[in-house]
């Protein structure tokens, strides 16, 4: 039998793998680095950015906008070639450690754009080159980072990993939360500016790459496909798997649709018509946003240690239970959203409380929705499809944006009226988002999947335990 340097294999283990704290590490420096970069990113454009000659030539804030969509865009769109990569040619951890390389190279161009010779050189190509980088190695390293956690589990410590999921997501919201509050900052300070808001950013990366480069002897490296990859992706059992797993996307699409327009101009836009006023200050309507990261650290562990094994005790939670409850939690949000603008269209202005309250509800969803997706994700797929399966996870969320977008497109006259006023148009999603939540139900019902994961034997076989919502034989 080869020997091999790493080991290929889970280690026959009833509590956490000895690589976790890496993982930890660096997913939390790694999102530091990519939100807080895209928290100045669009500012940056639009006040900013210089021309050769030094002098001050912002974009105008639609350009701004287009390309910071583009550049999100890509970063959702590229984990299916990180995917590929790492299934079928190289492996997760060198593609991993490849690309956090790229993605290194690309915020030190990011944070040279404030030198004489990025001056000179200019800004904007500066920009261009940095954020392509960014996306490369951003976009290619998404889909494995998350398989690479479930990679370190095996049967005899399965039971932990819904409970690592939650610490991984923790460690994104964690760093996001920091770096979201400290760059913006950092570029609206003199003392700073441009330089020290992208370098912080780069500097986190350099130290992500470094985390994950030190667990290596304490990684599972489990071996690239190869040709088995593409036979099993394009096998009837493989296309079969993916095709069971797109029924529950659909819906997990609408999610982040809705999800989005919490994090973007909707809720904000709400905010501004609300009373501001909260413990004695007075917010900015931007600022409420930050609720969702807040919220999300302290309900991870809730839902993880409180929650869910109370609800246990008298219903029986799956992953698609706890899906099926997120999606109904996220439609009651937007009753509280509804609400609110009923009353704005009355010409009150109420407490901000009330939004507040619907991120309370929103995030409670996405704690049940996004970290058990992740779970139900990677043991839904094949052994040598985890990556491919993340990287359609991933498009998920740049679907449900784009969901989004086509919608208001709709609605937009071209005269610049609209077909649904704010009451409507909240409406509508809410109606969608609890209509989606039935079908749901109904999917998940009839839903009968294959649990995989990393076999504990060194041996090229693969394991598949029971279905997620029926016991019995897989089937």
């Amino acid at each position: 039998m080869a020997k091999h340097k790493y080991l290929t294999s889970p280690p026959n283990l009833t509590g956490m793998p000895p690589g976790v704290p890496y993982i930890i590490g660096n997913e939390a420096a790694e999102r530091f680095s990519y939100y807080g970069m895209k928290s100045v990113l669009t500012v940056f454009m639009a006040h900013y950015i210089l021309n050769q000659s030094g002098v001050l030539a912002p974009m105008s804030p639609n350009e701004a906008y287009m390309y910071t969509h583009y550049f999100v865009m890509g970063v959702y769109a590229l984990p299916v070639l990180g995917a590929i990569i790492a299934d079928g040619l190289v492996g997760k951890y060198w593609t991993i450690l490849s690309l956090s390389i790229v993605y290194c190279l690309g915020n030190l161009t990011l944070a040279c754009m404030a030198t004489s010779w990025g001056i000179a050189i200019g800004q904007r190509t500066m920009l261009a080159m940095g954020l392509t980088l960014i996306c490369l190695g951003a976009g290619g390293i998404k889909p494995c980072v998350s398989a690479n956690v479930g990679d370190q589990f095996g049967e005899s410590n399965k039971h932990l990993l819904s409970k690592m999921f939650g610490w991984f997501y923790f460690s994104i919201n964690a760093g996001s939360f920091i770096s979201s509050i400290l760059c913006p900052w950092l570029l609206a300070n003199p003392k700073y500016g441009p330089g020290w808001a992208f370098g912080i950013p780069g500097i986190t990366m350099v130290i992500a790459t470094l985390f994950f480069w030190g667990g290596r002897n304490k990684f599972v490296h489990v071996p690239p496909g190869g040709l088995g990859y593409l036979r099993e992706t394009f096998s009837k059992e493989g296309l079969i798997t993916l095709a069971r797993i797109a029924m529950v996307y659909v819906f997990i699409l609408v999610f982040w649709g809705l999800w989005g327009m919490s994090n973007g101009v909707e809720w904000t836009l709400q905010a501004e018509k609300m009373n501001l006023h909260w413990l004695g200050m007075d917010l900015i309507a931007a600022q409420v946003q930050t609720a969702n990261p807040i919220l999300i650290l302290i309900f991870i562990p809730l839902v993880n240690y409180v929650i869910y094994p109370a609800i246990d005790k008298v219903f029986p939670l799956t992953p698609l239970r706890k899906i099926g409850i997120g999606l109904f939690l996220t439609g009651l949000s937007f009753v509280v959203i509804v609400w609110i603008q009923g009353q704005i269209d009355l010409g009150l202005k109420p407490s901000i409380n009330w939004q507040l309250l619907a991120y309370v509800i929103l995030t409670l969803g996405e704690a049940m929705v996004s970290i058990t997706g992740l779970e139900f994700s990677y043991t839904q797929s094949p052994n040598t499809m985890k990556s491919s399966v993340m990287a359609l996870w991933l498009l998920t969320v740049a679907s449900g944006e784009g969901f989004v977008g086509l919608f208001n497109s709709w609605v937009l006259n071209p005269d610049g009226t609209r077909k649904l006023n704010d009451y409507q148009y909240f409406t509508f999603f809410t109606i969608f988002m609890f209509a989606a939540a039935v079908v749901f139900v109904v999917v998940a019902c009839f839903y009968k999947g294959r649990t995989y994961l990393q076999t504990q034997q060194p041996t090229l076989d693969e394991i598949a335990t029971e279905p997620i919502l029926h016991g019995g034989t897989p089937s």
